[in-house]
């Protein structure tokens, strides 16, 4: 049972870094409306990817991590989300 719920857990977690890559990817448009490119696309794209991975920033029992703990957390949803 254990293994079941860890592997829903995982799973739940690749869902949302792929559905937070593909809003961040969805957002990356100038003020005219075309897609960004270049420096301006991958600044854009570690700033929203940040941003989203902050917000689900939480343990068990709801309460927003801090410290190093949050920043491991950060760390490791930024880089899943850009491998996506």
């Amino acid at each position: 049972m254990k293994r079941v719920l860890i592997a829903v857990l995982l799973s739940s977690f690749a869902i949302t870094a792929a559905v937070a890559q593909d809003t961040c990817m969805s957002k990356a448009v100038d003020k005219n409306g075309k897609a960004l490119s270049g420096a301006a696309m991958t600044s854009f794209m570690k700033k929203c990817n940040t941003d989203a991975c902050n917000t689900k920033a939480v343990d068990s029992s709801g309460k927003a991590l801090a410290g190093a703990a949050k920043a491991s957390f950060v760390k490791k949803c930024v880089s899943d989300a850009s491998k996506m």
